[in-house]
């Protein structure tokens, strides 16, 4: 079964854009391997937009554009297959991609088996120039039915953005992870955007189907496609990996991991973090409040633990966030007891009772893995 996990991999669009070729295809296949990010568990090589040439074939078939792409595209997954990873490539549910490339609308069909003659084992599907009178619900249930047409396990990434609600429905068609937000850029105010948007809709990601929150930006700093100024401070990629880990996210790095820097490497292949995002059960987190601009979480997670998740997202510290075990559900009188470990620092918290006081300094998280004690 596909998508037992949040999926893991690799895209193009966040750093590359349009300026994608075969190179940088192979050189980021190898950069994977090599660099330890498949051993980590990122698994997908995965080709956004502008691909293709501008227009179809005289059968109306998709062509990879010969300059970006000499050999082809089934060139390109072949080798991407050799190094033990999966290739993954884009199409759009209108007749034209976001960018202006032709779109799978009306060519369902013929895609879905075009891709999987190709050996694509991952489709990233968004929402550009969609006709007015198509039915978007309709279209993404054609595709999912063409991709399991052609017989070949092809994970469906469905990228609306959020339109029509698509926790409500995107399971059910058969889609294994579906975009609920608009684009990402490299700011924190982008990261935070998205945390506040998803409060409501956690619950709609779990085993099989997992909500997208979109690409990581951590350790773009700046630069790329999606770059704002200088990016993200070190903090700022700290909690937004910890809480796409968190929330159960697809993780899909957008920085260019040819050149990373090794401190955004080393966060990126957390052990520990990825270990939550992977976490067997498969449960999102509960939101327990917001207080003081502080957003706090409780998440089930396997051998019957739990992780508290606090995080800050206003400009200034906050020196009395407090973790009140009443309120994740844990009260004095159930007698018992909580033992800590702070999962980004590896810190023991020792073992508490009540509640546990901490100081979270501006655009900071803290995630506290706790199991239970007579």
């Amino acid at each position: 079964m596909l998508a037992q996990r949040p999926p893991m991999g690799f895209n193009t669009w966040n750093t590359f854009g349009e300026n994608i070729n075969e190179k940088v295809i192979l050189e980021t296949a190898d950069t994977m391997v090599s660099e330890g990010y498949l051993d980590a568990g990122y698994e997908y090589v995965v080709i956004d937009d502008c691909w293709s040439l501008r227009e179809r074939d005289a059968e109306g078939f998709l062509v990879a554009d010969p300059v970006k792409f000499p050999h082809g595209m089934k060139y390109v997954a072949d080798y991407v297959h050799s190094k033990g990873l999966k290739f993954g490539m884009y199409s759009c549910a209108g007749v034209r991609t976001c960018a202006g490339y032709p779109g799978s609308f009306d060519h369902e069909y013929q895609d879905a088996q075009t891709f999987a003659d190709w050996g694509v084992d991952f489709l990233k599907y968004d929402f550009c120039y969609f006709p007015a009178k198509a039915d978007c619900k309709h279209r993404y249930l054609t595709m999912s039915m063409a991709l399991r047409a052609t017989g070949r396990d092809i994970l469906f990434s469905a990228c609306n953005w959020g339109n029509f609600e698509p926790w409500d429905w995107m399971r059910s068609i058969g889609v294994h992870m579906f975009r609920s937000t608009g684009d990402i850029f490299d700011t924190f105010e982008s990261t935070a955007g998205i945390i506040r948007q998803q409060i409501d809709h956690f619950n709609s990601s779990s085993y099989g189907c997992f909500n997208d929150i979109d690409m990581l930006t951590v350790g773009m700093n700046g630069a790329g496609n999606v770059g704002v100024g200088t990016g993200n401070s070190y903090e700022e990629y700290e909690l937004e990996f910890a809480f796409w880990c968190y929330f159960g996210s697809p993780l899909m790095i957008g920085a260019d991991i040819r050149g990373i820097e090794d401190r955004y490497k080393e966060m990126l292949q957390n052990k520990d973090l990825i270990a939550l995002n992977q976490d067997a059960e498969c449960r999102p987190p509960y939101h327990v409040l917001s207080r003081d601009d502080v957003e706090y979480f409780v998440k089930i997670v396997d051998d019957h633990k739990i992780v508290i998740g606090a995080f800050n997202l206003f400009d200034e510290p906050r020196k009395n966030a407090q973790i009140i075990f009443s309120e994740i559900g844990v009260p004095v009188s159930s007698g018992k007891r909580l033992k800590m470990k702070d999962l980004i620092t590896k810190e023991e918290l020792g073992v508490r009772k009540d509640d546990y006081f901490f100081c979270l300094e501006p655009h900071c998280c803290k995630l506290i893995e706790a199991e239970f004690v007579d």
